[in-house]
């Protein structure tokens, strides 16, 4: 169901994860991406998904829900390890039709299918131990060198996180009309694909008018309470890093050490 998508959801916690300074996080999270597209070797990959399940056990959250959010992208995956498997020239496997499957493609798929696993497990950590308003303020202090240039720093980060505040909402939203049409007789999962697109209309029509109120509440609630934009604000809470954080960004410098003599021996 819609519902069990756990995109854009915070679960407040006290573990080593919740507790780090959000920009460190983000930047982290960044040079981790990076680092996940640059490695190429089984040993690079093994050490990186055992970096990442022990990040998942140390932020106290449950591996079930933490992979829920790879379900959404599942047949993307599906799709993108079939492409290496049947694209990718080498020793032959099993021939279907025209398609050659080799084991070169069946190694390539597979790590290229986990390197998606590893981006958005790592993403949805980032948004699991991360309050809106701490992921909000680490956002703009990060784009805070570009106000410069008159680059909107604050109101980039309050679009984002707002946006992802709200997809967890519209997604109950979803789920609801969707119920209530299939009470009055609708049926999304028979007929032709043009039929199917047809049945969507229901949906999207009071989905969108839905999305349109609570956004205007949400304008009327922030101008009653004379919001302005970010200059001149203040923070009840300034993010500070500690020493935890530095403990944590020397532990990501070994491992990128680690990653590149793996690369370097090409293991």
């Amino acid at each position: 169901m819609l519902t069990e998508m756990t995109l854009g959801q915070f679960m407040p916690g006290a573990s080593l994860l919740h507790r780090m300074d959000p920009r460190v996080k983000i930047i982290l999270l960044f040079l981790y991406v990076v680092a996940i597209f640059l490695m190429d070797g089984h040993g690079s990959y093994a050490l990186m998904t055992a970096v990442t399940l022990g990040l998942i056990l140390m932020s106290g959250l449950s591996v079930i829900m933490i992979l829920k959010s790879v379900r959404p992208i599942m047949w993307i995956i599906l799709f993108t390890f079939i492409i290496h498997l049947f694209s990718t020239p080498g020793e032959e496997i099993a021939k279907i039709l025209a398609f050659t499957m080799t084991w070169e493609g069946l190694d390539r798929g597979f790590l290229i299918s986990l390197r998606l696993i590893l981006l958005i497990t790592a993403s949805s950590l980032l948004m699991y131990t991360t309050s809106p308003l701490a992921l909000t303020d680490a956002l703009e202090d990060i784009l805070k060198p570009l106000k410069k240039v008159g680059f909107p720093a604050h109101e980039l980060a309050m679009m984002m996180t707002i946006a992802l505040r709200f997809i967890p909402t519209l997604i109950e939203e979803t789920d609801k009309i969707m119920k209530a049409q299939q009470c009055r007789g609708t049926d999304f999962s028979s007929g032709s694909l043009i039929r199917r697109a047809k049945m969507l209309v229901p949906i999207l029509v009071p989905l969108f008018i839905s999305a349109f109120r609570r956004a205007d509440d949400l304008a009327i609630a922030m101008e009653a309470r004379c919001y302005r934009g970010g200059t001149g604000r203040t923070r009840m809470k300034r993010l500070k890093v500690g020493k935890l954080d530095y403990y944590c960004i020397a532990c990501f410098a070994v491992l990128l050490s680690g990653l590149a003599a793996l690369t370097y021996l090409g293991i």
